[in-house]
Formats: C-alpha cells, sequence, structure tokens
C-alpha cells in the first residue's frame, strides 16, 4: 500500500474506487465497506484508494473534549489498512481550515481532479463537506456530472450487529475483551516503546517491560492483568500485562507492564505491539509481594493455557 500525506503527490490513477472515512479501529462494520472497494477495483482492472483525516476531526474541532478515545493511533490504523491489500491511502491533514471545505469544492478538487474517482463507496450513514452537507442522494443526484459512479453500502450490510467505535471503546473500558474483538474483527492492540521502570518483576522472579504511555487519546484497556500476543519485529511472543497503578506497592500512577513469557533480551527504546486476547483479572492489592507472587504464577499458567488455545 502506498501512503501519501500530501494531495499534490498523488498518481493520477486509470481507475480509482475510492472510499473516505475516518476508519478509526478499521471494525468489521468498515471491513464490508474496504472489501467492497477492492472488489469492484479488481473488477474494473483498476486502483483501491482510501481517503482518511487525521488529527481526528473531534479533536480539532473540539479540543477541549477530553472523553474522546480513538481505537487506533494513525500509525495502527495505517498498518490495519494495509493488511486489507488496500493500494493507496491518502491521509489528510484534518484543519480548521478542511474542516469549512464545501462538499462540492471536496466533490470537484479531491475526487475528481486529484484523484480521478471512477466510482465511490460510501457507507450508509457518511456524509462529508462543512456541515457534513455531503449526503448519498446529492452525490447520486449529480453522478454523471461529476463523471463517477457512486455506490452506498446498505445499513444491513454494514451494521448487521451494531457496530460502531463507541460499543467497542465500552467493551474496553469494561474489560470485555470478546465484545471487542468480535465487532474488531482481530485482537485490539497497542503499540508503545519499551522504557525503563522500576525494576521491581524481576525480584520476585516476573521481570516486565514497561511502556510509554501513549497518546492521551489513545484508548487503553480498563485496569487488570491480561492475556496478551506481544509482537517485537516479525517475532511474536506469549505474554501477560498488568494495566493499573499498582496498589500492592502503594503505586498511584497509572502503569502499563508486560511480563514475556520465557524471554531474556534487551529492549529498552524498542517499539512493541501487544494484542490483548482475554481479561484474567481485574487489578488487585494483595497482602505483600509473596501473595502477588503466588497470583502471578496462576496468571502465567492461565495464559499459556488460553493463549495455547488461541
Amino acid at each position: 500500500m502506498e501512503v501519501i500525506r500530501d494531495i499534490a503527490q498523488f498518481p493520477k490513477l486509470s481507475h480509482a474506487v475510492v472510499t473516505s472515512g475516518t476508519f478509526d479501529g478499521v471494525h468489521v462494520g468498515h471491513q464490508k465497506i474496504l472489501r467492497r472497494v477492492i472488489e469492484r477495483a479488481k473488477q474494473q482492472n483498476g486502483q483501491s484508494v482510501v481517503i482518511t483525516f487525521w488529527p481526528h476531526p473531534r479533536l480539532v474541532l473540539f479540543p477541549e473534549d477530553n472523553e474522546l478515545k480513538l481505537l487506533s493511533t494513525i500509525e495502527e490504523r495505517i498498518e490495519q489498512l494495509s493488511s486489507f491489500g488496500i493500494d493507496y491511502l491518502l491521509i489528510i491533514p484534518f484543519t480548521k481550515e478542511f474542516s469549512r471545505m464545501s462538499s462540492r469544492s471536496f466533490i470537484t478538487d479531491i475526487l475528481v481532479k486529484a484523484i480521478n474517482t471512477k466510482v465511490l463507496v460510501i457507507g450508509y450513514d457518511h456524509r462529508f463537506g462543512k456541515n457534513r452537507e455531503g449526503s448519498f442522494e446529492h452525490l447520486k443526484a449529480r453522478s454523471q456530472q461529476y463523471g463517477f459512479e457512486v455506490e452506498e453500502i446498505p445499513r444491513q450490510d454494514v451494521d448487521d450487529v451494531g457496530v460502531s467505535s463507541t460499543k467497542i471503546r465500552k467493551a474496553l473500558e469494561s474489560g470485555d475483551l470478546e465484545t471487542a474483538t468480535r465487532y474488531l474483527g482481530r485482537n485490539y492492540t497497542l503499540t508503545s516503546v519499551v522504557e525503563e521502570g522500576n525494576k521491581l518483576g524481576r525480584t520476585i522472579g516476573y521481570p516486565t517491560a514497561n511502556l510509554k504511555l501513549p497518546e492521551s487519546h489513545k484508548l487503553i484497556p480498563a485496569h487488570g492483568v491480561y492475556a496478551v500476543w506481544v509482537k517485537i519485529g516479525s517475532e511474536r511472543f506469549v505474554g501477560m500485562m498488568n494495566i493499573g497503578v499498582r496498589p500492592t506497592v502503594d503505586g498511584t500512577k497509572l502503569t502499563l507492564e508486560v511480563h514475556i513469557l520465557n524471554f531474556n533480551r534487551d529492549i529498552y527504546g524498542q517499539s512493541i505491539t501487544v494484542e490483548f486476547v482475554e481479561q484474567l483479572r481485574e487489578e488487585q492489592k494483595f497482602d505483600g509481594l509473596e501473595a502477588l507472587k503466588v497470583q502471578l504464577a496462576l496468571d502465567k499458567e492461565a495464559t499459556e493455557r488460553i493463549l495455547s488455545e488461541r
């Protein structure tokens, strides 16, 4: 997949099949749209194109909104879209100025002139342009004038199980990984850099990789202990992760710690990706490190069993 961040650098395509949206989390509803874009592109020997925006529009239009939690950073979104086999990804910088662009200008300047769109595939409720004035009906009525076909994915196809980023967020915030995984169509992931911690884990036989807290709007699942896959480069390892404040040692700051089983490498400064599979338990306070150590042994056993089954 070719990633383009400057619309002036977008190549002239012969038969662009296009969709656009924020695609936060690239959940199963989004995936139906992506598969249709790829299918149409293959049918007509064309090119599949996704237009997305960064920062997320709400971060620009409502900067005081601290409640917004995103399922994917732009880097994670790029990786998720790439895995589907999209040919081109255009990332448009979302600014207040861009938000004032009319739907007509978006169509003529971006879809027609810059991309040479021949087919536009959109979800049932997708709107674009200033005040979300651009609609399927508007496009359909003027498709001949604009020179491209418009296809809308029906609600029942996109939203069979009520998929929405909001439902996925709520599931993750409550530790309900089963629901989140089902709606995402894959394990939820968090990517961050390993930094130095207080090395307490190694004193009780469970050394951990401490992860730098991600950007403030990236959603962190509920406090607790999780069975996880840990991806380092092209390798994947079994791990168990703790999210919380470490009450057993009177901690107060949020920490993200992952114990990678049967692993002994220096990975300080490296970026790793954690895939959340199942919550083992909520965070709890133990009567000292020995009691914690006993529980960690049980957590390890559960982690190995769960991931061997997956």
